[in-house]
Order: C-alpha cells, then sequence, then structure tokens
C-alpha cells in the first residue's frame, strides 16, 4: 500500500483539518466528538440538514457543507458509520428553531445511529426527519444494507433539499422535495478495480486484470455479476439498460444526468462514459436537460465509475439550479 498517510489512525482527523484549513471561508469543525459544519450555523429560522456516514466517499459529504447544500456533515471511520454522538452535536449546532432534517444513506449502521440521535435529539426539543436514499438499482440487498443501497442519488437528494431550506421551505418542505428527489433518482456503478482501505492496507475483493464487478457498492461489496471487460459503451449499456427499465423512465422524460468517478478514474474516461449514456439516453426519447461529471461520491482509490438519472420537473430543475457555495459544488454566486 502506497498512501499519503501518517498513522492510520489518524488518518480521518487529519483529513477533515487539512480540509476545513483549506475551506474556511465556507466550514468550521468540531474536533470532539467530529463534524464539519457551515460557517454560519445555526441560520436563524433556516430547516438545518445534517449527512454523514464512513469516509472514503470524499467529497461526499463535507465537500457539501455550505451555503445551499447541507449545514453539517459527520465523518466515520473509513467505511464506518458515525455514532450517535457526533450526530446529535450536528443537530443540535445546526438548529436554528426550524427543525432539522437528517439525510441518511442505506446502510444499516447509519439508519441505525442516525434514528439514535434523532430520538435523543427529540428529547432536546428538536424536531427531526430524515430522508433515507435508496437509488441504486444493481441489488436488493448486500452486505450492508437490508434493501436498496444510497449511492450517487444522494448529492443530488442533499443539493436540491439545501436549495429548498435556503430558500425558506418548511421542515415539511424540504423532508419531502428529498423524498420526492429520491423517488426519481436511480444508480447503478461498477468497478475495474478494488479498493484499499488504509486502516489494513488491504483491496476490499480482488478482480482479474481482465474482470470488472458491475454494480459494485460504495464500500467495494459485491454487485450483479463479474465479467470479463467488453468496451466502454458495452459497459455503459449495462449500467444505464437497468436505470432505465427500474423507475422506468420513458420517452419524453426530462432527465439530469451524472456520471460519478469512484475515485481512481481519469475524468476523461468519464467524460466517454457522459457520451455513451447520452447518447442511449437520446435513443429513448429522454431529454439531457442538466448534466454533472466528476468524482463526487468515491470509494477511495477505487478505479470505475457510476451513472445516476434523476427525472426532472420544473420544480427540481429550479432547485438544482440554485445557487450553491461549497467546497464541492459552487455555482449561482
Amino acid at each position: 500500500m502506497k498512501k499519503l498517510i501518517n498513522d492510520p489512525v489518524d488518518f480521518v482527523p487529519e483529513s477533515v483539518e487539512g480540509f476545513v484549513a483549506a475551506h474556511g471561508d465556507l466550514v468550521a469543525f468540531h474536533a470532539d466528538p467530529l463534524y464539519i459544519v457551515r460557517a454560519d450555523a445555526p441560520v436563524s429560522g433556516k430547516v438545518g440538514i445534517v449527512s454523514g456516514g464512513g469516509s472514503g466517499h470524499e467529497p461526499l459529504h463535507g465537500g457539501y457543507v455550505g451555503i445551499g447544500m447541507l449545514d453539517a456533515a459527520v465523518p466515520g471511520a473509513v467505511f464506518t458509520s458515525p455514532t450517535p454522538d457526533p450526530i446529535l452535536a450536528a443537530t443540535k449546532v445546526v438548529d436554528g428553531g426550524a427543525g432539522v432534517l437528517h439525510i441518511v444513506k442505506n446502510y444499516t449502521g447509519d439508519v441505525l445511529n442516525f434514528e439514535t440521535a434523532a430520538d435523543l435529539a427529540a428529547a432536546d426539543g428538536i424536531e427531526v426527519r430524515a430522508v433515507v436514499t435508496n437509488d441504486d438499482v444493481a441489488v436488493k440487498d448486500s452486505l450492508y444494507t437490508a434493501g436498496r443501497r444510497g449511492v450517487g442519488g444522494t448529492v443530488l437528494v442533499e443539493k436540491i433539499a439545501g436549495a429548498k431550506a435556503e430558500a425558506g421551505g418548511s421542515l415539511d418542505e424540504v423532508a419531502g422535495i428529498a423524498e420526492k428527489v429520491n423517488d426519481n433518482v436511480r444508480s447503478m456503478g461498477l468497478a475495474l478495480t478494488p479498493c484499499i482501505n488504509p486502516n489494513d492496507g488491504q483491496p476490499s475483493f480482488t478482480l482479474a486484470e481482465d474482470e470488472v464487478e458491475v454494480g459494485i457498492g460504495i464500500h467495494g461489496e459485491p454487485g450483479r455479476e463479474r465479467i470479463k471487460i467488453e468496451s466502454a459503451d458495452s459497459l455503459v449499456d449495462r449500467l444505464i439498460g437497468p436505470i432505465i427499465e427500474d423507475l422506468p423512465f420513458v420517452s419524453g422524460d426530462r432527465v439530469l444526468l451524472f456520471v460519478n468517478g469512484m475515485g481512481g478514474t481519469p475524468l476523461s474516461e468519464l467524460y466517454v462514459v457522459y457520451r455513451h449514456a447520452a447518447k442511449v439516453l437520446a435513443d429513448h426519447g429522454i431529454a439531457v436537460e442538466r448534466s454533472l461529471v466528476g468524482n463526487f461520491i468515491t470509494a477511495i482509490d477505487m478505479q470505475g465509475a457510476s451513472i445516476t438519472v434523476l427525472k426532472l420537473d420544473d420544480e427540481l430543475t429550479a432547485l438544482w439550479d440554485a445557487p450553491v457555495q461549497t467546497p464541492a459544488l459552487r455555482w449561482g454566486r
């Protein structure tokens, strides 16, 4: 294992410390318990939004803390849910009197720990709602979940719910728009290589040089099938086909197409993926009206990609276009 780390025990706190030092105009952090918070929190009268989960998926979630998106993010150890204590602390610090929304990826540890934190916050008089993302069409259950996993769609939920909260939406309205995004978004990914967790220096699984894992999870958990390497277009077909069929997406739909890198994939390759995914959608009469390409929800250093498609309407499009100023997403200001 070759990584730019000191002691693996210090990897996450040192990474967070450097992240906040680089983006101190937007975010701050609390070291014990560990969480990242927007610099002006709490915002009086605004619904606070908290998300989080195991580290290793950067820029998710800390990169999305700021104006128009998250109010706080709670990082756990690599691929390990944060405990209820930092989630509760983050919930309290962003409470501006209008309630707090938890956005939680559907992994067992995350769901249980956010539920516990929400119960504790309620006991302190804070109204908390939770939306659990589950956009992955690859598998129904996995090593980490009961039901579908929360993957790339989580980024879109955080952006659009964040815009609704920034515009003054009530807790019911912000939770409702988050649910609407989750109901209308689907994702699937693949891996060309495993990722290596810095805690133990071991690959998360093994793949032969000529193999691809289709339907991979963001922690390196297995997918639908292991196949021999194919052309980029053929691999995209294996992802975009199940996505279109699942909702289903139909001719006349307007969509946002999000092609995400898993951490070790060059941007040039992601644009090869985007090129064919957009063509397949066009061939189905589906209009791509918004796009996002890059490393936005990763699995450390895994080589691979995921495709996410969100069905748009005027409301979702306007909220996607709304100004955002975070370390990882910035436009409109």
